[in-house]
């Protein structure tokens, strides 16, 4: 995929289409939802390192899905391809995301939709953790702090700073709302050109 090319959004009707099919018996019931893809998809886009298509979409299914045909496979593989290519197109270009889900932890379920988005975001993230936190680079500094309020939304880590920052409605919600800005500052933090 070439970033400097507009690649168009998937429409409501192909995200009901995908939406469908993560939602079928063919899809283990441990795959990514919608909003969890999107966030694994950022994270794919944004990684130091690519990831080969075939490993992130076994993650993304938990699994083989059972297609029902080559065609089936092919029309869903595309789908997630273009709307890869489209996120991957705004973070080029400097465009905030859209994102799919509110920005905010408070919920009056258990688990908010930006939970479940940085979540996934995370499992992209930890597929190529290493080369991610590169420690001992120059922007491992710069990587950890952007990182932040992601980690803290993801409700993954039990360290005592980011469960004190949960607790703090006041900045969890100031950091959920930073976090379009700070998939761009990420992107470019490691694909921007060298000067």
């Amino acid at each position: 995929m070439h970033p400097t090319l507009d690649y168009k959004p998937l429409t409501d009707e192909e995200l009901d289409l995908l939406e469908a099919f993560i939602f079928s018996e063919a899809v283990s019931e441990d795959s990514l939802d919608l909003i969890g893809i999107h966030g694994f998809l950022c994270a794919l886009n944004i990684s130091p390192v690519s990831v080969d298509t075939t490993e992130w979409l076994e993650l993304l299914f938990d699994g083989e899905p059972n297609w029902q045909s080559s065609e089936q496979a092919t029309l869903i593989t595309n789908l997630l391809l273009r709307w890869k290519d489209a996120i991957c197109s705004d973070l080029y270009n400097d465009r905030e995301l859209g994102m799919p889900c509110e920005l905010t932890l408070i919920t009056d379920n258990e688990e908010s939709e930006l939970e479940i988005w940085a979540q996934a975001f995370m499992e992209g993230v930890f597929m190529r953790e290493d080369e991610w936190f590169g420690e001992g680079s120059d922007k491992e500094e710069a990587i950890a702090e952007l990182m932040l309020p992601i980690m803290v939304a993801s409700n993954l880590f039990e360290e005592k700073e980011f469960t004190e920052i949960r607790k703090n409605r006041v900045i969890s919600e100031q950091m959920a709302n930073e976090i379009p800005e700070i998939l761009v500052d990420l992107y470019l933090l490691f694909h921007a050109p060298a000067n």
